[in-house]
C-alpha cells in the first residue's frame, strides 16, 4: 500500500488509508525534509529516550546481544514507548537506505485482527489487569511507572500498549538470553503465556513492509503492534519519529 507525495496530503484530514488500514507507505517524497513537512501535517513531534526527536535507526556496535533498535537483532512485537503518558499516537520511519540481505522488514499487526485472534481469557487479561510500565525516569528515584492495562478505550478509539519483552523479560530492550523466573516479571506466568500466544499469531499474520528507500513509513502507534525481522547488512540507515496526534 503506497501512495506518491502528490496525494500525501490527505494523511492530515478526513477518511485515508493511515485512518482506515493503520498504516501508510509514502514514497518518492525527495528527501527527509518533505518527509518531516509532512510528518508536521499530522502532529507533533515528540523527544524519544535520548530527548531528541529524530533517532537513527541505524547498526552501532556494542547492542550485539540485545533486542535493540540499533543492534541489528529480531524485535519483537510492541507498541512504542508504553510507559510515557500518553504514549506517541503515531510512529514513522524514514529510510535512507534499506537492507539489500532479505531482511530488516517493518512487521505490523493490526490490533482488530489480534482481537479476533485471541481468546476471551487472553482479551479479559489485556483489558481487566493493570501493568506497570516503566517510563522515561525509571531510573530516577521516585519514579512512578504509568500503570494502567494494555488495552484502554479514549471513547471508542483503542489504546494499545503491549511489550513482548517487558512480559518476558521484564526489560523493553532485553538480553537475547534473559530467562527470569515468572515472579519477577509483571503479570509472571499469565504474562509470558500472553506474550508467546500474540508473538505466534503476530508471525502468522503480521504484514511485512521493507521500506524503499527514500520512503516514509507512518502508522498508528495506539492501534499497531509492530516488530523487525533480523538483518545482516550493516549500512541499514533510517530514522524514527514520534508524533502526538
Amino acid at each position: 500500500m503506497t501512495a506518491p507525495h502528490p496525494a500525501a496530503g490527505r494523511l492530515a484530514s478526513g477518511p485515508d488509508r493511515l485512518e482506515q488500514d493503520g498504516y501508510v507507505v509514502v514514497e518518492r517524497l525527495g528527501g527527509q525534509r518533505h518527509a518531516i513537512e509532512l510528518l508536521q501535517r499530522i502532529g507533533r513531534f515528540l523527544p524519544q529516550y535520548t530527548g531528541t526527536v529524530e533517532h537513527e535507526v541505524v547498526h552501532r556496535p556494542g547492542h550485539e546481544g540485545r533486542a535493540y533498535s540499533q543492534s541489528r537483532n529480531t524485535i519483537q512485537a510492541h507498541t512504542e514507548a508504553p510507559g510515557w503518558d500518553p504514549s506517541p499516537r503515531y510512529l514513522a520511519l524514514y529510510c535512507h537506505r534499506q537492507a539489500r540481505c532479505g531482511g530488516g522488514h517493518t512487521d505490523l499487526l493490526d490490533l482488530h485482527t489480534l482481537l479476533e485472534l485471541l481468546g476471551a481469557e487472553d482479551r479479559a487479561l489485556l483489558t481487566g489487569t493493570a501493568v506497570a510500565f516503566p517510563g522515561p525516569d525509571a531510573d530516577r528515584e521516585g519514579h512512578r511507572p504509568v500503570t494502567v492495562p494494555m488495552l484502554s478505550y479514549d471513547g471508542k478509539r483503542p489504546v494499545l500498549r503491549f511489550s513482548y519483552n517487558l512480559l518476558t523479560a521484564a526489560d523493553y530492550d532485553a538480553p537475547l538470553d534473559a530467562a527470569p523466573p515468572p515472579e519477577h516479571l509483571p503479570l509472571g506466568q499469565r504474562g509470558i503465556d500472553l506474550a508467546h500466544r500474540v508473538g505466534e499469531l503476530f508471525a502468522r499474520h503480521r504484514t511485512r513492509v521493507l521500506v524503499p528507500d527514500g520512503a516514509l513509513l507512518i502508522w498508528d502507534n495506539q492501534r499497531m503492534l509492530h516488530a523487525r525481522s533480523q538483518y545482516a547488512d550493516e549500512r541499514r540507515h533510517l530514522t524514527r519519529y514520534w508524533i502526538a496526534a
